[in-house]
């Protein structure tokens, strides 16, 4: 089965960002280290970077015009800051990687969504 990790970054401190500067270089280490492995985890086919938020831009279509604002859809703090699918036996399985992720206990959030197929 696979499984789409989106990953909420929330309050995670981001590199080269202030907050970043706050952790101890050994945390650095620890967080890039961590995304590593994550991405070397058999079955984990990883995502391509994302921008930051703030440099989104948000299309819409309202009775028939194109609306177009700068920015996330929604808040900045929810915004997706990561994604990458996992090829896994179960929903367990991806619930232990999505555990390992540094956004899940530096602030942010894991959404584990399966892949389905609708035609």
């Amino acid at each position: 089965m696979q499984y789409v990790m989106l990953i909420y970054q929330g309050t995670t401190p981001l590199p080269g960002t202030p907050e970043w500067e706050t952790l101890s270089e050994d945390e650095q280490k620890t967080v890039y280290a961590d995304y590593a492995a994550i991405n070397e985890t058999e079955g984990v086919t990883p995502g391509l970077p994302l921008g930051l938020p703030e440099n989104a831009t948000t299309v819409r279509v309202d009775d028939g015009k194109t609306l177009v604002t700068d920015g996330p859809f929604i808040g900045i703090k929810e915004a997706i800051g990561g994604f990458f699918v996992l090829e896994a036996d179960n929903l367990d399985a991806a619930i232990e990687l999505a555990s390992r992720i540094p956004a899940a206990r530096l602030g942010g959030a894991i959404e584990v969504r399966p892949v389905e197929t609708y035609w």
